[in-house]
């Protein structure tokens, strides 16, 4: 087990009075939030302040902890036999477990054995994670993993952080935010309390042709120049397959064409639409013939795009 020595990690001499630690943690904790500062290790700095001021500021767990004695932080040592008999000859025991855990299992133990008052049933805390999904997850539902790390109990008291995995299943039309919940899948009950409930909040993944809005869709529809003046016949993509498109004659840029029910499903069953929006796209570079074309179509053509411009300038 390695010592940590939580006195010289807040700065204060072993002989600190209440006050003194409390002014000591509240000058660090504000100097080394990761909020407020800009030095790299400044969280894990930080948190090795909170676990040094947790033990120290609770009169138990500072008495328990003063009769390690002192020593070099960093260096390994062995629990006293007192320590032992609460949680298991061998110390190897305690090497994957964190002294701040071991102090605050060894005081409770203190408290049930006659010397403090037996706390009662305490319910386990809810936890939340956040699931990243697609939209063809969301559109059909499915399932997916979901990992977490949630604290748990040994049979000595001691927390440890265990990886958890769950197989999740995806309702159909589920929502970006929304959350769902698995019962008794969150922190473990105390003393018989029953265990907390672990909520999964879905986060919907930006999607590489698909914009949403609510429960409708946009999709940007490119389209060639002749295709908007003369119309055609386009297939384009949706989340359940593709379809045909018909273009009018003289569709204009930006105009949204609306597929009804090519949205996302609502909870009553009700999909949104979908909403093809328009973009006239221009080839970069065309053939000698090609241009030949254009410049015929120039000569001939009537149409100004920009003769609104001479009705504004005569008012």
């Amino acid at each position: 087990m390695r010592f940590k020595d939580y006195y010289q990690t807040l700065g204060i001499e072993r002989s600190a009075s209440a006050e003194d630690i409390k002014r000591a943690y509240r000058k660090l904790a504000h100097q080394y939030h990761p909020d407020v500062s800009k030095d790299p290790k400044s969280e894990e700095k930080f948190k090795e302040i909170a676990e040094a001021y947790a033990t120290l500021k609770d009169p138990d767990k500072r008495k328990e902890y003063d009769s390690l004695g002192s020593r070099p932080a960093g260096a390994s040592f062995t629990p006293p036999p007192d320590w032992q008999q609460h949680f298991g000859a061998g110390v190897s025991y305690f090497d994957d477990v964190d002294l701040a855990d071991i102090l605050s299992a060894f005081t409770s133990s203190r408290q049930g054995d006659g010397r403090g008052r037996r706390q009662g049933a305490i319910a386990g805390q809810d936890y939340g994670v956040t699931a990243p999904v697609t939209l063809e997850q969301v559109f059909h539902g499915g399932e997916i993993d979901i990992h977490a790390n949630l604290p748990e109990q040994d049979q000595y008291g001691v927390t440890h952080h265990v990886p958890r995995t769950f197989r999740v299943t995806i309702p159909k039309g589920a929502a970006h935010g929304q959350r769902l919940r698995l019962p008794g899948k969150g922190g473990q009950g105390v003393n018989g309390g029953k265990s907390g409930d672990l909520y999964i909040e879905l986060a919907l993944e930006p999607h590489p042709l698909y914009r949403v809005s609510g429960r409708d869709l946009y999709l940007d529809l490119p389209l060639a120049p002749w295709e908007a003046v003369l119309g055609s016949t386009v297939e384009i993509p949706t989340l359940a397959g593709p379809v045909e498109l018909n273009i009018r004659q003289g569709t204009a840029a930006g105009q949204r064409l609306r597929l009804p029910g090519r949205g996302l499903s609502a909870s009553d069953g009700r999909a949104g639409d979908m909403y093809a929006v328009v973009q006239i796209e221009v080839p970069k570079t065309v053939s000698t013939e090609e241009r030949a074309l254009y410049e015929q179509l120039a000569a001939i053509s009537s149409f100004n795009p920009r003769q609104h411009f001479d009705k504004g300038a005569t008012k």
